[in-house]
């Protein structure tokens, strides 16, 4: 592929310096159309039985963008107080949101019993302070109901920092422990409304995700009545785009999973909810961020372009060493890859590990170009900092008729200090 912003038609016939010049840089910009149909995508992985697709709001937490999650009729998954309350915002009820916390105060649990909204627990402690918090509230048994994570032992995951399943991850309730989960049920009167699962971020290879889902359909035969079995998310998307790597399988993935369901209705009796829990893909493709290139130079060979997208608004690549395609635009169109040179793609914060791409066979940059940084909607502005003290990118969104809107204005210096 010679340029996906070109084939995809990402800015909907907007020159993208027009946009900079409105907007500045860096800047996150979003195409309505493209979240949409991922979202689409993943609300019909299962058609057959009763399901949803719970949106991870970590992956992108915009409002306008879960306003869009909405509409597309998906639920969410929130791991704070601070996710839930920003559901609420968007519009999301109570019963539209799962709570999937990790490691939390009895405070948030108590917030989220008083709203209403279905809580998971990650350990036996969690589960066990849930239930006092219940006794402490004086809640009826009628609405002592939660769900438990239980650690599958199956991991996936693009970086061992993003796998979350196995016998090493901090995450879940090992399938040892399950006898536990019952005693504790029983001492608080918690009904086990529903069990979920997560094996990691990010994977193409959807065997290990099938293999998960048999493996928590195997142990979910030793609770009784469950009204949901949330399988997890993870599905990765073509961060090499460029060089042509193929989409995740999701019709084959389908198709693969179905037969797997059949044989678990079939020995359960029952039908309960089936969930997923999709983030990356929903929103991944679905943005860039489009820098300046305000220096070039050149260290015993080797080329350098400095841009103003840093690590402070892009910290995946130093994080976990992430690969994101990257499209030279110049004088308001796409550069051409005929002829590509060896550079390194850097930012403006001081760490030598301010790389967003290394050695990368490039068009060669020029002072002044812009740099697009492909499928930056997932842990992209969710995941910034004001390191350096510089302030947060401006997110916009490119509407389904090609309008630009803010949906997120840049932070200011005034911004940061207002904490002090």
């Amino acid at each position: 592929m010679n340029s996906f912003i070109s084939q995809s038609n990402f800015f909907e016939g907007n020159n993208p310096e027009k946009i900079v010049s409105d907007y500045g840089t860096p800047l996150y910009v979003y195409n309505e159309r493209i979240l949409r149909n991922r979202m689409h995508n993943v609300s019909q992985v299962i058609t057959k039985y009763p399901y949803t697709a719970n949106y991870s709001v970590k992956a992108n937490t915009n409002i306008h963008i879960l306003k869009i999650a909405l509409e597309e009729g998906l639920n969410c998954d929130a791991m704070s107080i601070g996710e839930i309350q920003v559901l609420f915002k968007a519009g999301f009820p109570k019963d539209r949101i799962f709570f999937v916390p990790n490691n939390v105060s009895e405070e948030e649990l108590i917030f989220a019993i008083k709203h209403g909204v279905m809580t998971s627990l990650d350990s036996l402690s969690q589960l066990e302070l849930f239930g006092q918090c219940c006794c402490d509230l004086e809640l009826s048994v009628e609405k002592r109901t939660c769900a438990v994570r239980i650690n599958p032992g199956v991991g996936a995951g693009h970086n061992e920092k993003v796998v979350t399943g196995g016998k090493k991850t901090k995450f879940g309730i090992a399938e040892e422990d399950i006898p536990q989960i019952f005693e504790i049920a029983e001492k608080y009167k918690l009904t086990i409304a529903g069990i979920n699962q997560h094996i990691g971020s990010g994977f193409m290879d959807p065997q290990p995700y099938l293999d998960a889902v048999t493996n928590i359909l195997r142990i979910a035969l030793q609770f009784k009545n469950l009204k949901f079995i949330d399988f997890g998310g993870g599905y990765g998307i073509p961060y090499h785009k460029l060089d042509d790597e193929k989409d995740y399988p999701m019709d084959d993935f389908k198709k693969r999973l179905e037969p797997i369901l059949d044989d678990f209705v079939a020995k359960y009796g029952s039908t309960p909810l089936f969930k997923s829990e999709p983030g990356r893909y929903c929103v991944a493709e679905g943005c860039v961020i489009l820098g300046r290139v305000h220096a070039t130079k050149q260290n015993n060979g080797h080329l350098f372009a400095g841009t103003d997208v840093g690590m402070n608004v892009l910290v995946r690549p130093s994080m976990y060493d992430s690969w994101h395609d990257v499209e030279v635009i110049r004088d308001g169109k796409v550069v051409p890859r005929d002829e590509l040179t060896d550079q390194n793609l850097v930012g403006n914060i001081c760490e030598s590990g301010d790389i967003l791409a290394k050695s990368r066979p490039l068009p060669k940059m020029e002072r002044g170009d812009l740099a697009c940084i492909l499928d930056a909607g997932a842990y992209g502005w969710s995941m910034c900092s004001t390191y350096n003290s510089r302030p947060r990118a401006a997110e916009v969104l490119i509407t389904k008729t090609g309008k630009v809107k803010v949906i997120r204005r840049r932070e200011t210096i005034k911004d940061l200090m207002r904490l002090f």
